[in-house]
C-alpha cells in the first residue's frame, strides 16, 4: 500500500517533550540558549523519536527567522574553500542554523546573481569570500543592514566584519623557518595579487621583510596555467652557485602547481626547499613531505558565525577584524640544504 509518510510537526514534538510549541521553535531558530539544558535534551529526544525535521524555508516564508545563513565562495575548487566551508557549517549546526552555499567562480556577474538568490531566501546573515574586486551588490547588502562578514578577502567600500588568516604573521613564520633551515635564496610565488587582498598582503609582507633582513629574494606573480613562465622562473631561481634556494607558495593551489613543475624539472625537494601556505591532504603523502602553514579553518568558521550572531542581536557596533595565526607543519621539503648541489641542468 502506497501511503504518504506522515511528517512530524513542531506541535507533536512539543507534546512529546512536554514543553510549549514556543520552546521548540526557540530551539530550532537559534535561541536555544534561552532554554535549560534539560529542556533542550527533552526536545532533542522527542524530535529524534518522531523523526522531526525542521523546515527553515517555511519559517522564512512565514516572516519569522529563517534560520538560514548564506555563504558565497569565490572558488569552490580551492581546497581552502572546502576547509573553511566545513568550519562555517559546523559552527552553524552547533548554533541550530542551516547553511546555504553558493559559488561565484571568481566572476562578478555570478557573484551578483548568487547574492540575489541568497537574499530571496531571507537569509539571517552572509559569509562572503568575495571575487576580490569592488562589488556594488555586496555594498548594497551591507548598507541594507544584512549581517555580513568577509572571509579572507577585504573590499573597499564594504565596511563589515572580517575574519581570516593573519597574513603578516604567516609570512614572518615562513621566512623565519626557511632561514633557520639554512636557505639563503628565496622565491615567493603567487597568483596575480590584484584579484585578492590576501594575495596583495602576503606579497607585500614578503618583500618588506626580505628587504629588512637583507635576504636574497625574488617574487613571481602569474597565472598557474602558464607552465612555461613558471618553469623559466624556477630555472632562474635554482642557480648552481646558490644551492640553498627555497620556494614559498602563497596558497595551496600555488603549492600544487610548483610541486608539479619541480617534479617535472627534476628538482629534489629538501635540497630545493618548498613551503606552502595552507595545509593540503596530499602534502604528507609526497616524498619527503611538503612543509606548510596550516590555517585554523574551524576557528575562522566559528568566528564568522559568531560575528553574524552578534550583529543580529545588535551586540556589535564598529566593524571588527579577527585574524588568526597559522600552525607550522614542518616536513622534509624544508630539511636543511646540502652544502653542495647536484641539480640537473635545464636545457634551453
Amino acid at each position: 500500500m502506497n501511503q504518504r509518510q506522515h511528517r512530524a510537526t513542531i506541535l507533536e514534538v512539543a507534546r512529546e517533550a512536554g514543553v510549549s510549541k514556543t520552546s521548540v521553535s526557540r530551539y530550532y531558530s537559534g535561541e536555544r540558549e534561552r532554554l535549560s539544558t534539560a529542556m533542550q535534551e527533552r526536545i532533542v529526544a522527542a524530535a529524534t523519536a518522531l523523526g522531526y525535521q525542521p523546515n527553515p524555508m517555511a519559517r522564512g516564508l512565514k516572516g519569522g527567522p529563517s534560520g538560514l545563513i548564506g555563504m558565497l565562495v569565490a572558488d569552490i575548487h580551492n581546497p581552502y574553500s572546502v576547509a573553511i566551508m566545513h568550519g562555517v557549517e559546523k559552527a552553524c549546526r552547533q548554533a541550530g542554523l542551516s547553511l546555504m552555499l553558493c559559488n561565484s567562480d571568481n566572476d562578478l556577474d555570478q557573484e551578483r546573481q548568487q547574492l540575489a538568490l541568497l537574499s530571496s531566501y531571507r537569509i539571517e546573515g552572509l559569509v562572503v569570500n568575495a571575487a576580490g574586486r569592488h562589488s556594488d551588490a555586496l555594498a548594497q547588502l551591507a548598507a541594507s543592514g544584512t549581517p555580513m562578514v568577509l572571509l579572507d578577502r577585504s573590499l573597499k567600500g564594504v565596511d563589515v566584519d572580517e575574519v581570516g588568516l593573519d597574513n603578516a604573521t604567516a609570512i614572518d613564520m615562513a621566512i623565519d623557518h626557511l632561514v633557520e633551515q639554512g636557505y639563503t635564496r628565496l622565491l615567493f610565488v603567487s597568483e596575480p595579487p590584484a584579484q585578492a587582498s590576501s594575495r596583495q598582503a602576503r606579497l607585500e609582507r614578503f618583500e618588506t621583510q626580505c628587504r629588512a633582513r637583507a635576504l636574497d629574494a625574488q617574487t613571481l606573480a602569474l597565472e598557474l596555467k602558464d607552465h612555461q613562465a613558471l618553469d623559466a622562473a624556477l630555472a632562474r631561481h635554482v642557480d648552481h652557485p646558490h644551492p640553498s634556494c627555497a620556494v614559498l607558495c602563497a596558497n595551496g593551489q600555488v603549492t600544487l602547481a610548483v610541486a608539479r613543475r619541480m617534479k617535472y624539472l627534476g628538482y629534489p625537494l629538501g635540497e630545493i626547499g618548498l613551503m606552502g601556505i595552507d595545509e593540503l591532504e596530499w602534502c604528507d603523502l609526497t616524498d619527503p613531505g611538503i612543509t606548510t602553514l596550516e590555517q585554523p579553518t574551524d576557528l575562522i568558521g566559528q568566528a564568522a558565525v559568531d560575528c553574524l550572531k552578534q550583529r543580529s542581536s545588535h551586540q556589535a557596533t564598529a566593524a571588527r577584524r579577527h585574524m588568526f595565526a597559522p600552525t607550522l607543519v614542518p616536513r622534509g621539503s624544508t630539511q636543511r640544504p646540502l652544502a653542495t648541489s647536484s641539480l640537473p641542468e635545464i636545457s634551453s
